[in-house]
């Protein structure tokens, strides 16, 4: 396409059915067909749409695409495009190849019905080429709908499909403005897109975490999740009734009383008897928020610095917009009713009981406390020591707020607080400002400081202001 749509939806739509170029197949499970719609609705259809087409029976469904354990899920989605795209080519190259860029769009989706009154959500994708008979690239996105009614979700639905056909169509050089082209005609309180993936020859240059952490920053969602290896994935995959122990932190770099913090915290969590033996997803998770709210520019390729060493260690990460714990906790219970731990040092607590962090909120701290621990939730206290008295503060012997003993006492008995008993004495004089002090400076001394398997990952990369390949 020669030049680029600002506009609306229906436009965007009318722009590719007129342009001439793109030619293919519409394939939608479970929302009805949305996205097709538009394109007969504003005319000129003839041109863009090849087939259009509705697999609504799961036994139907199954028989076309092969079974599938979950039917809104990137797996039936990648079915759908596999089959859909090879019928394209075998019943269209020989005949228009030459002239025509062929695409497959495919949503598989549950909205709200009369036997369904969750939240809709569903998997859409689009495989397309970007010159006639070349090798296809691929985008797909996991969506989540808020709206209260099925029609305004299916509505919802057919105008973010119309944005992904375009930004395939006309934005694939551009996957940054493609991404914030996806929301047009839309807003939060519709739709949240928390999943992109990038593949192809078109996106050969691109990271699929920089573009995850681009759903963060332009506000299509409030957070990425990437696991150890690197690979995005949609939240629930990976967090969905399972038990959760996170730790919030800059890592910049990781230490080892970040590694110690976690490790004690996930030897008391496995001790809760509610857990019955299941495992906690560990997640490592850092915010944007503080750059999003005073407008400093953020450099993303730190924050990936911090993925890949994280990653080191076997550590899924989290990079969000929540300043504030509750908020986390509140986002987590999304996916999960088990059990969710959140790993905190001293100093954090006193921050997150001090009642000047919540001028915003009518109840202040006790408002903030209450979301918090509204569900399974608790803070497991990693011991602090005053380098200035040599004091070591605990769960135990934490003083809170003036006014808020009682409440403290309270939270300790009912377990809402419980302190880490195993660590490590000698870790809790490192401080992550003084290790990237060090490493800033070639002082070697920062690689006693941080886990082994980082050491190698910061010196070969030259992260955090070390030199590369410095021995």
């Amino acid at each position: 396409m020669s030049e680029e749509v600002k506009g609306t939806v229906r436009e965007k739509a009318l722009r590719i059915n007129i342009d001439g170029l793109h030619h293919g197949t519409f394939a939608e499970i479970g929302g009805g067909q949305e996205v097709a719609r538009w394109f007969f609705h504003v005319g000129g259809a003839a041109g863009t749409v090849a087939k259009t087409m509705s697999a609504y029976d799961m036994a139907v469904s199954d028989a076309i695409y092969g079974p599938c354990a979950r039917y809104v899920s990137r797996q039936r989605l990648q079915a759908m495009l596999d089959h859909e795209w090879g019928l394209l080519l075998q019943r269209l190259d020989a005949k228009r190849g030459e002239r025509s860029r062929f695409f497959v769009f495919a949503d598989t989706v549950a909205t709200r019905s009369f036997t369904r009154a969750e939240d809709g959500r569903g998997w859409l994708g689009i495989r397309f080429q970007t010159r006639p008979r070349g090798e296809p690239s691929e985008i797909i996105v996991h969506a989540r709908m808020w709206d209260h009614d099925n029609a305004r979700q299916q509505e919802a639905l057919g105008l973010l499909g119309v944005n992904l056909c375009y930004g395939a169509c006309c934005l694939s050089h551009d996957p940054v403005r493609l991404i914030g082209s996806l929301m047009d005609d839309l807003t939060r309180d519709r739709m949240e897109v928390d999943t992109i993936k990038f593949s192809g020859p078109a996106f050969a240059d691109v990271d699929n975490r920089l573009m995850s952490l681009q759903l963060v920053h332009q506000r299509l969602t409030n957070a990425a999740v990437f696991t150890s290896a690197g690979e995005v994935v949609e939240p629930a995959e990976v967090l969905h009734g399972r038990p959760v122990l996170i730790e919030r932190g800059s890592f910049r770099p990781v230490t080892n009383v970040t590694l110690d913090m976690i490790e004690g915290a996930l030897a008391e969590m496995r001790e809760e008897p509610e857990l019955r033996d299941a495992e906690p997803v560990v997640l490592m998770e850092m915010t944007l928020r503080h750059l999003l709210a005073t407008g400093a520019s953020i450099d993303f390729r730190d924050y990936l610095a911090r993925v890949d060493t994280l990653g080191a260690l076997g550590k899924m990460v989290m990079i969000s917009n929540y300043s504030r714990f509750h908020n986390v906790a509140m986002y987590l219970r999304r996916y999960t009713r088990n059990l969710v731990g959140m790993v905190l040092g001293v100093p954090t607590l006193e921050k997150i009981c001090d009642e000047h962090f919540y001028g915003d909120l009518e109840g202040g701290v006790l408002e903030a406390l209450g979301r918090l621990f509204r569900g399974r939730v608790k803070l497991y206290l990693y011991p602090w020591k005053n380098e200035g008295t040599g004091e070591l503060v605990t769960a135990e012997n934490f003083r809170i707020g003036e006014g808020y003993g009682h409440l403290y006492a309270h939270l300790r008995e009912n377990r809402f607080v419980v302190p880490i008993r195993r660590f490590k004495s000698e870790e809790l004089s490192i401080f992550p400002g003084d290790v990237l002090a060090r490493i800033e400076a070639g002082d070697p001394s920062w690689e006693k400081m941080v886990p082994a398997p980082v050491v190698p990952v910061i010196r070969r990369n030259g992260f955090f202001g070390c030199p590369r390949g410095n021995p």
